[in-house]
């Protein structure tokens, strides 16, 4: 059966994705964006302008309100008329969708939420990513599916829909905001057309005849109930909603079939004699898959039990995938809720344990990854070493160094996992270009070599004028890394004066290759460096390479345009990843396809730019002596 579905590989982010994915099954959309989920309905409303059809053969008619309240009731609204409605939010827009998503749940309608989960404001607002939002409706009684990867929101956002469907149940999507959002990965797409093959007509039909209409169905929902029976009325849906269970594990089945990748209510990933395991939802456990590789090779017996159905919780499909042999589990929640005696993935496990008669000495739950801090390796890994530990105990955070009460579990900060993929840091100033050239170059890489790529841009709150740093890896196998890169092979800086804000050589591996964008003289250049970066670049044994990219852009006429020249010496630095000259025809041909409007001049200069990029390149030799510099700090 897999050998005869089509399938396409696409270098895309997680909201592309799901976009894609969610077009083919909508028939209305409603929409208000909010950041991190705003490119999702900006995307389907641009696939409908563009005249594409749905797997009904009918283009998606895209509703804008004026605000999630608004686009939640739209749905509602759309749905009892009988048409298939989508929305996507994220954060406080997700609160205020909840009175309606309470409708949705009560009358069994198959609307499907699309959610870049994100942080809620509380003490402070943050645009960055947790889970504090998606826990916030879960009382609601809607089905909640986790996508841990941009290539799992390629291949679970169809099934959202599949299962609002059959189940005639809403279903909430949900997966991480930025880290899965806005991560770009050369994944693989089922063709929309073996979708639509997996769609329960007769459950979509049944939704039709159901349809409010005063002709043929004259009837009146959503009236009003006294204590005589409401309470009865709750609980005769239960019927209803137990079976949603079986229905996403139905369609787990059909996708693992499709994709060849293991999906389930809930999969594990590790050794099957664990004493260990770690519970958890989300793009963390890409990185703990990571870890879990690396301690079993080393002769280690730990694993991971990935979450994909949060709701309904299945108590027997979470022990059912549990090896006899564990005796000791920390859940990780990427939320906090003040008051309560443990997050709420956590209480669940508690729960589902009990409720299955199954028992292990040790069963803690933590906190990470609150608003985008950054999970490495070492983190999942102290987790892992903390089950150990003579004292534990439930409410502990990783990832941060908690003086205040004191939480945080201990880090080994040497750890790291080498991983089979060549790694990249880029530090730019916003709106310099520095992401565009990093988009483009993943672009060309996956198109010409047909390698994994990702990539990850991390921006503070400015954007516009404020740092970016362009995480990218690129390998021949699909690459699980959902954390900065922070042993790059390659590191570039644009922007001269970062050398001395920021302590970036830190994260060059032993034998990597430093870019430096500047205007100082390479003779003037040792006096004027900072002796730390001197001193780590000699220890390291470091490649160092200058080019004054300023100047080139302004004699071929870019102005402080530098990112096309910057991009061109990044291709020749690496070569590694593919050969120069064919980077350099790629390269070309975008500039063609970006510029051709803009007339044959403008495309000259970023040919000019391009070649212009390898041969101002100015190679600075790394003195031995520089690594017995003293009284600097050095990380």
């Amino acid at each position: 059966m897999a050998n005869e579905i089509k399938k396409t590989m696409k270098s895309v982010d997680g909201n592309t994705a799901a976009a894609l994915a969610s077009y083919n099954f909508t028939e209305v959309a409603s929409i208000y964006p909010i950041t991190p989920s705003s490119t999702m309905a900006e995307l389907v409303d641009q696939y409908a302008s563009e005249g594409m059809k749905n797997c009904f053969n009918q283009l998606v008619k895209v509703v804008e309100m004026q605000s999630e309240a608004g686009a939640s009731g739209t749905v509602h609204g759309a749905l009892q008329a009988g048409a298939l409605a989508t929305t996507y939010t994220a954060s406080q827009g997700l609160l205020l969708m909840i009175p309606n998503i309470y409708k949705w749940v009560g009358e069994c309608l198959p609307a499907v939420l699309h959610v870049s989960a994100r942080s809620l404001a509380t003490r402070s607002l943050s645009i960055f990513g947790d889970h504090q939002d998606i826990y916030a409706i879960r009382q609601t009684g809607i089905t909640m599916l986790c996508s841990h990867s941009v290539q799992e929101v390629a291949d679970l956002a169809s099934l959202a829909h599949l299962i609002a469907i059959k189940s005639e149940a809403p279903v909430c999507h949900f997966f991480d905001g930025f880290r899965t959002s806005h991560e770009i990965q050369n994944v693989e797409f089922i063709d929309p057309a073996e979708w639509a093959k997996l769609l329960d007509k007769d459950a979509l039909e049944n939704f039709r005849r159901r349809a409010l209409n005063p002709h043929t169905h004259a009837v009146t929902r959503g009236g009003a109930e006294n204590d005589d029976i409401y309470f009865q009325g709750r609980e005769a849906q239960n019927s209803h909603f137990a079976k949603v269970i079986d229905v996403a594990d139905y369609y787990f089945k059909k996708v693992s079939e499709m994709t060849g990748r293991t999906y389930a209510p809930f999969v594990y990933y590790g050794d099957p004699e664990a004493t260990r395991i770690i519970i958890a939802m989300g793009s963390v456990t890409e990185t703990a898959i990571e870890v879990v590789d690396h301690m079993n090779k080393e002769g280690e017996k730990v694993g991971l039990v990935k979450v994909h159905l949060y709701r309904p919780f299945s108590a027997k499909h979470l022990v059912s995938v549990i090896p006899n042999t564990v005796t000791k589990i920390a859940v990780l929640d990427r939320t906090k809720e003040m008051g309560a005696t443990g997050e709420p993935l956590y209480l669940d496990v508690v729960a589902a344990l009990e409720q299955e008669n199954r028992h292990v000495d040790v069963l803690i739950g933590g906190r990470y990854g609150l608003s985008s801090k950054d999970t490495q390796p070492k983190h999942v890994k102290a987790v892992y070493d903390f089950l150990n530990a003579e004292k534990v105990w439930t409410g502990f955070t990783v990832g941060i160094n908690d003086d205040v009460t004191h939480l945080s579990i201990p880090v080994d900060d040497t750890f790291h996992v080498d991983g089979n993929y060549t790694s990249c840091l880029f530090y730019g100033l916003g709106s310099d270009g520095t992401v565009s050239a990093n988009k483009s170059s993943i672009k060309i890489i996956g198109d010409a070599t047909h390698q994994y790529a990702q990539a990850y841009f991390a921006y503070d709150s400015r954007k516009a004028g404020g740092v970016t740093r362009s995480h990218l890896r690129f390998g021949k196998e699909p690459i699980h890394s959902t954390y900065y890169v922070e042993h790059a092979d390659f590191l570039s800086c644009s922007l001269d004066s970062y050398i001395f804000k920021f302590d970036m050589i830190k994260c060059l591996k032993k034998g990597g290759t430093f870019l430096l964008n500047t205007d100082i003289p390479a003779d003037e250049l040792e006096a004027r460096l900072p002796n730390r970066m001197k001193k780590q670049l000699a220890e390291k044994h470091a490649k160092f390479y200058i080019i004054d990219a300023n100047s080139l852009a302004a004699k071929i006429g870019l102005g402080r345009r530098t990112n096309t020249i910057l991009q061109s010496a990044f291709f020749y630095l690496n070569q590694n990843i593919m050969p120069y000259d064919q980077a350099q025809d790629w390269m070309k041909k975008f500039a063609q396809k970006s510029y051709a409007k803009k007339g044959d001049d403008i495309v000259k200069m970023n040919w000019d730019a391009i070649d212009a990029g390898a041969q101002g390149l100015i190679e600075i030799k790394v003195k031995d002596e520089w690594a017995f510099i003293k009284g600097c700090q050095v990380s």
